[in-house]
């Protein structure tokens, strides 16, 4: 029996003494995808970074580490950058924040073929052209002299693997390399990363909070919590007889509960005609301005007091510019009314003065708040802005009893938002907009950079703050279970219209847009009625 590709001993990992990885021993062979999985801060990304020494100069590793016959724990620097890149390839959680924005994508993937390959030039060029092909990015040439922001989510993504495969590794370390995408997008993503694992005879170890995704691809898994191992075995196995408590747990953690039932009311906002617009570059001096690239087509919507209007659809569908649309970001044409005031007429000062009736939640909890306030500034910004007259003591216990309704401490108060899991910056986000007291609170994506567990928990602080406060959500999110939990009604956008809509069960338990059933398909939903 041959050896295994990738063999961890008793991996210990510590950052100042602090051990965040306890005695992880796996092994992983040829042809194989391993998954880890287990919630966040479990050790699961520092375990491969740390298996591959990627992690900061501050981090102590124990432990054995073999590459096929290759002792990682004896490598130098300098052979550590032949291993890396070429007989292990990395695709990393967030594709916009590891592609260089300052340099086109042909450039990027061909760094790698010169450093490990001494290809240049067009014959760098050729090679980059072939592995965009091979990762089935169409208009390849044109891909290679764009920039990584011209691309949406799932064409980065798929930049990352070409790049990741494009020495032919042994072994590819995928690390939550569907975040944040769209069911139909993560389905394809995982289904090339198959595809080529096969072609090539790659070992993967493929490290995701999503259990559906994991039970899918993954021949065995390992269960992780607090970095140690709790389990490890093969995929249907764990799935229907989980031996540790808390595997049981992690498996009953997908969103469950309905919306409270709603009573009949007038709408609190109300779109009529509702259309985003977005100018398109001339392709050259004397040529034709080209028709603009119309983003959400006429679109009506309503939303009742205390109601949940669910928005899906794939990347680039329109639910983001709808949400900004109603939040006045960007420019539209048609009507929005909120209550009584008609905020499609307002702007200026006018607009601003009602702002703190509506509020969003954006969908990257480390991306949306400052790193350089506390969380008591950053949570009371607005309420400072629109409630000028306030005091001192009356804006602290403001802050302070929102942080005890989103269920953190007071103690929070005075730290900074990296001292926070996920989880926690997402509450501190959603107690800067419930401050407020607002009446409409549009929530985009809140739950996709989030585990299992956390999802579950934002979920229910979500529908209790919507009953205590008569909230209602514009809710977008391309996760079919978190919808399910959170939405009364739903509204299917595919290219930027509208194919289906009506109550959450009944769409998704008898679709009827071929686009709405494929959506549901490649979620793998269960239960779907209930």
């Amino acid at each position: 029996m041959s050896k295994p590709l990738l063999r961890l001993n008793d991996l210990t990992i510590a950052f100042d003494g602090s051990v965040v990885v306890d005695g992880l021993s796996l092994t992983l062979n040829a042809g194989e995808t391993l998954a880890i999985v287990g919630e966040s801060g479990s050790g699961k990304s520092v375990s491969a970074l740390g298996a591959i020494n990627l992690l900061p100069s501050n981090a102590e590793i124990r432990g054995g580490r073999w590459l096929e016959e290759t002792d990682l724990s004896q490598l130098s620097s300098r052979e550590w950058n032949g291993v890396r890149g070429n007989r292990v390839g990395f695709v990393f959680q967030e594709p916009m924040t590891s592609l260089n924005p300052l340099h086109r994508i042909g450039k990027q993937i061909g760094e790698t073929l010169r450093l490990h390959q001494g290809l240049s030039g067009q014959a760098a060029r050729a090679r980059a052209k072939e592995l965009l092909e091979q990762v089935k990015l169409p208009r390849a040439e044109e891909l290679l002299d764009a920039w990584p922001h011209q691309l949406s989510g799932g064409q980065r993504q798929r930049v990352m693997i070409a790049m990741a495969i494009a020495n032919n590794p042994a072994l590819l370390i995928a690390d939550e390399p569907t975040t944040a995408l769209d069911v139909t997008v993560q389905q394809d993503i995982l289904a090339l990363l198959k595809e080529l694992r096969d072609q090539h005879g790659m070992g993967m170890l493929f490290i995701s909070h999503d259990l559906n995704l994991v039970r899918r691809y993954a021949e065995r898994v390992c269960v992780m919590y607090q970095g140690k191992v709790q389990e490890i075995g093969p995929v249907e196995r764990i799935f229907s007889q989980p031996q540790s408590d808390y595997t049981k747990a992690l498996l009953a953690a997908e969103p469950e509960g309905r919306p409270a039932t709603l009573s009949a009311n007038a709408p609190l906002l109300t779109a009529r005609q509702l259309k985003v617009s977005f100018a398109r570059p001339k392709t050259g001096l004397f040529k034709r301005q080209p028709p603009a690239f119309e983003a959400v087509k006429a679109t009506d919507l309503t939303i009742a007091p205390g109601e949940t209007l669910g928005i899906v659809g794939e990347s680039g569908s329109g639910k983001t510019t709808l949400a900004s649309a109603i939040m006045r970001l960007v420019q539209s044409k048609g009507e929005i009314t909120l209550g009584d005031a008609s905020l499609s007429t307002l702007s200026g000062n006018a607009l601003r003065r009602q702002r703190h009736r509506f509020q969003m939640v954006f969908q990257d909890p480390y991306g949306a708040l400052s790193p350089r306030m506390p969380v008591f500034d950053i949570v009371s910004e607005g309420l400072r802005f629109h409630y000028p007259n306030l005091s001192q003591g009356e804006v602290t216990e403001r802050v302070h009893q929102t942080l005890r309704e989103v269920g953190l401490p007071e103690s929070c108060a005075a730290r900074y938002p990296h001292e926070f899991s996920g989880g926690q910056r997402q509450r501190i986000a959603v107690a800067r907009a419930i401050i407020l007291e607002p009446e409409l609170l549009v929530l985009d994506e809140p739950t996709s950079a989030l585990d299992r567990t956390v999802q579950k928990q934002l979920v229910t602080l979500l529908r209790q703050l919507q009953q205590r406060r008569q909230l209602s959500y514009l809710f977008i999110s391309h996760d079919l279970a978190v919808v399910r939990a959170m939405a009364h009604r739903i509204m299917v956008l595919k290219d930027g219209e509208v194919v289906e809509q009506g109550p959450c069960l009944e769409v998704l338990a008898s679709p009827q847009h071929p686009y709405t059933q494929a959506l549901i398909a490649a979620a793998h939903l269960r239960r779907l009625s209930e």
